[in-house]
Formats: C-alpha cells, sequence, structure tokens
C-alpha cells in the first residue's frame, strides 16, 4: 500500500457513518451486507448511505456487487491488512510484536558504552 492510497484510506474512514458502516462490514464477513440493511442498522437515510458506501469504495476499502436488485457490499480484507502493515510497518523498531501485546516505544537516546 503506497502513502497516497493510505491517505484516501483513512481520509474514507475519518467519518462516523462510514467507519460504523466499515466496522459493520469487517463484522459481516465475506457475504457482506445489502445496502438498506447497512442504512437500517446505523439510522442513515438510504441516500446518505449510498454517498458514504461510494467513498469507502473509491478508497478501495469495501467491494460492490449486485445481487438480484439489491447492492451487495463487503468489507476488502486485503486492503484492510495493507492499510493495517502499512501504519505499523515500523513498530517496535522493526522488531516483530505479538499481536497481542502493546508496543513499547523505543527510547529516543542510546546509551553507547
Amino acid at each position: 500500500m503506497t502513502a497516497d492510497d493510505t491517505i484516501r484510506a483513512l481520509g474514507a474512514l475519518a467519518q462516523e457513518h462510514r467507519l460504523a458502516a466499515f466496522r459493520l462490514l469487517v463484522q459481516a464477513g465475506p457475504e457482506g451486507m445489502a445496502a438498506g440493511a447497512l442504512a437500517e442498522a446505523l439510522g442513515v437515510p438510504p441516500s446518505s448511505m449510498s454517498f458514504h458506501l461510494a467513498q469507502l469504495t473509491h478508497a478501495g476499502l469495501i467491494t460492490q456487487r449486485r445481487q438480484s436488485r439489491s447492492l451487495i457490499y463487503a468489507a476488502d480484507y486485503a486492503a484492510m491488512n495493507g492499510l493495517m502493515a502499512y501504519l505499523t510497518e515500523n513498530c517496535c523498531g522493526g522488531a516483530a510484536c505479538a499481536p497481542d501485546q502493546s508496543c513499547q516505544a523505543l527510547p529516543t537516546e542510546r546509551k553507547v558504552a
């Protein structure tokens, strides 16, 4: 993932309804959810939900497919993992981090022996 991709993804997620929609889609799994079901679950008017879903699609965070008359949206897990990898690329000074432990910042000054 490039810096531009990361900025686009974070920009898309930097809105309450889009973040909530993305989180619901992550929870829904690969099957995804219909746009109407997302709008209802979030209490957002369908026209507003369409706008938010378009922003997430443009950012590459979700996919869209047609199923009969419905548009089904699903989280793009590869994009989500790419975003997380980009954000944590230099975590812990490049050392492997355990996912269940928080990163400990390295000291800014190192003593020379």
